[in-house]
């Protein structure tokens, strides 16, 4: 539009001189004409773009204030969506947003367009837990070639497919690993009466199973070390998980300098850990001759001694870490599965009754032998409870960023807008989920295939987001829970003590639990054979 009234003027001009000389030459005056119409096309096609609306933002702040709500910001995106529309812009302080609240255009944004939205935030936190610069980390960083490179290398370690070495590996570490935590369990009365927080066990059992799996190597229960890996593991997990002022206005850091100096700490104390327990002496032992990486360290490590590497050596300590680290967040699920099975008894007793079947069917006393990822079909209720614990917490997507000039739905969408794919609705609105959208009821991802009852995902339910940077663990957290979930249902009741509320712990759009939180007692079952 600028343009266009730029040549207007200069046409004004050049028809004043006009009245005053009338000398102007026709190819003068077909050149005008030509540029006059090209701008008036520009004008009428700038015209004929949709504009998006949204709340008016207030000085300095934007609209952040609307991000103020019981149920959490997510609930309150869309609550606006119902004012302005599945898709709206939003000024939250220094950041131009736009939100997006369908699946239709979630999946042009994570799908159809995923080139265009492959960045991410540019939060100050995010540069803080990775050595100053988000883009050492795999969640967090902008997609390019580097990113691609490192999946690839992580892909057969942390995304097995079934079938493969890969996964019965995961399978024994997991089961192998419970085995221990039964024996530390059934000897602690503390935890198992609930004087005791049962999390911090849990963690442990879980961080063990992906440093074994990962790095084939583990940690006692009473490392000390170790307990405070994964204990800051935690912290980060939580902190990650919850929205700050700083992050959307970064002159604000002058007031967050403590924190953001414990969140340096906490990275800085994790990565030597990792460096020096695991890493160092991974690679004194290194066997390159034989080129066949026991696991995902010796890949990574492999591939840093190729000829030709595009990683470099904080690169692969940087993976690492980050694949290590997704422990807390399959620890933190398994609190909040534990969590709804305690306030919903039946479901309990229908998980319990699934595993009490399948062991009955492996002709094995239970109390003796866990149930494996073999037998995870044959449990779909369990599987199913999984699935709507992640459902019901709705755990946001990570917010993207348009990389380039773009549109979403013929929207124009400028270069560095950050885009919010909005899943709250995905996961909790009745237009996709019924009336009883907001009860807990796992059997809504059961169905009858062929006769056999199956757990079946609807298309719009993406936990783990999609496309391109669709979250490559998600195998280890359905593994790794699985197994865990069933361990423990099949040989204890889980309850809470007297007075304690679990519900006090949960947040709204929020898939992570307080690290100090909620405790659980545990009932031995009987398990002699009925």
């Amino acid at each position: 539009m600028a343009a266009f009234w730029l040549l207007f003027c200069c046409v004004a001009v050049l028809s004043v001189a006009l009245a005053f000389t009338s000398k102007l030459t026709s190819r003068v005056e077909a050149f005008v004409v030509r540029k006059l119409r090209r701008g008036k096309s520009a004008a009428v096609s700038a015209e004929a773009k949709k504009s998006l609306r949204g709340p008016k933002p207030f000085p300095v702040i934007g609209s952040l204030h609307k991000l103020d709500n019981p149920g959490g910001p997510f609930k309150a995106f869309t609550t606006m969506a119902k004012q302005y529309g599945d898709i709206y812009e939003i000024q939250l302080g220094v950041c131009k947003c736009v939100v997006v609240s369908s699946y239709s255009l979630a999946k042009e944004v994570l799908i159809a367009k995923g080139s265009h939205f492959g960045g991410r935030p540019d939060f100050l936190r995010f540069h803080q837990l990775f050595g100053g610069d988000r883009n050492n980390s795999l969640a967090l960083c902008d997609w390019s070639d580097l990113q691609r490179k490192r999946r690839s290398i992580a892909r057969s370690f942390c995304s097995p497919r079934g079938g493969s070495s890969q996964l019965s590996e995961l399978s024994r570490v997991a089961v192998d690993e419970m085995r221990r935590f039964h024996e530390l369990l059934n000897a602690d009365a503390a935890i198992r009466e609930g004087q005791s927080p049962v999390k911090p066990l849990i963690l442990t059992a879980i961080g063990n199973m992906f440093t074994q799996y990962m790095c084939s190597t583990r940690f006692g229960y009473e490392d000390d070390q170790f307990n405070k890996v994964v204990r800051t593991f935690d912290e980060i997990f939580w902190d990650i998980n919850q929205g700050y002022a700083v992050d959307f206005l970064p002159w604000l850091k002058i007031l967050y300098t403590g924190h953001l100096n414990r969140m340096n700490e906490w990275a800085d104390y994790i990565r030597s850990f990792i460096l020096k327990e695991i890493i160092e002496p991974r690679r004194a032992t290194l066997d390159l001759e034989t080129g066949v990486p026991r696991d995902f360290t010796d890949a990574l490590l492999f591939y840093l001694e190729s000829d030709q590497p595009e990683l470099s050596w904080q690169h692969i300590l940087f993976e690492l870490e980050d694949f290590l680290g997704g422990h807390s967040a399959i620890g933190n699920l398994v609190m909040m599965v534990l969590s709804n099975v305690v306030s919903h008894p039946g479901v309990q007793r229908r998980i319990q009754q699934e595993c009490d079947d399948v062991l009955r069917d492996k002709l094995l006393p239970r109390g003796v032998e866990h149930i494996t990822l073999d037998e995870r079909q044959d449990l779909p209720y369990t599987e199913a409870t999984i699935w709507e614990t992640l459902r019901v917490s709705s755990s946001p997507i990570v917010p993207h960023v348009s990389t380039c000039d773009t549109d979403i739905a013929g929207y124009s969408v400028a270069k560095d807008t950050v885009v919010f794919v909005n899943n709250y609705d995905l996961n909790l609105g009745e237009s996709y989920w019924g009336a009883d959208a907001k009860q807990f009821r796992p059997e809504r991802f059961v169905k009858q295939v062929a006769g056999v009852s199956r757990v079946v995902r609807p298309e719009h339910f993406v936990p783990f987001s999609t496309g391109k940077r669709t979250c490559i663990g998600q195998r280890l957290v359905q593994g790794f829970a699985f197994v865990m979930v069933t361990s423990l249902l099949s040989k204890f009741d889980v309850s809470t003590p007297p007075g304690v509320d679990v519900a006090q712990f949960i947040k709204p759009s929020c898939v992570a639990v307080p690290p100090d939180c909620f405790h659980l007692t545990f009932t031995p079952r009987d398990t002699s054979r009925k």
